[in-house]
């Protein structure tokens, strides 16, 4: 995978995997009227693809400063590598921005790729820093603390892969 591009994430998987992940944002609440789109980007960490997915631009996000765990995609978005999850191939779909009818979201989703490739070398070191360093600091940092927990994303993922 030498180039990101932007993959959605099967809702049933989102949903399984949910169960075990506290800082992973569930599809939808009750109270919501449209599910959650899980759409972000997909790259390899020991052999495993792993998903970051995208969050809205929030006015929060414009005092915050990068972090290893938080990169921000102009004013359009952010990618939390601490809310990372393992995938396998079968619940990926590429999310190809050209056929996007909507064409504010279209423009919108094509304008954050752009910058999600011009960052792609740090957005991949900093995932697999902030993955080592969950593996390694496990609950005794503050960043390991908002982390999902890698080790145990990966042996539900492969549960997941066996049925």
């Amino acid at each position: 995978m030498d180039k990101l591009l932007f993959y959605e994430i099967d809702k049933t998987y989102i949903d399984y995997l949910s169960q075990f992940a506290e800082h992973m944002f569930h599809n939808a609440k009750n109270t919501q009227t449209f599910s959650r789109k899980y759409i972000g980007i997909l790259f390899e960490i020991n052999s495993i693809k792993y998903f970051a997915p995208l969050s809205s631009f929030k006015q929060k996000h414009k005092r915050l400063s990068e972090t290893i765990d938080f990169i921000k995609i102009g004013d359009m978005a952010v990618i939390n590598l601490n809310n990372m999850i393992p995938v396998p191939d079968s619940v990926c779909k590429l999310k190809d921005p050209a056929t996007e009818k909507n064409i504010q979201y279209k423009t919108l989703l094509n304008n954050e790729i752009r910058i999600i490739r011009k960052k792609t070398e740090l957005i991949i070191q900093n995932a697999i820093a902030v993955y080592n360093h969950k593996l390694s600091n496990d609950g005794k940092s503050k960043l390991s603390q908002r982390c999902n927990d890698f080790k145990l994303l990966e042996e539900k993922y492969k549960v997941w892969i066996k049925q």
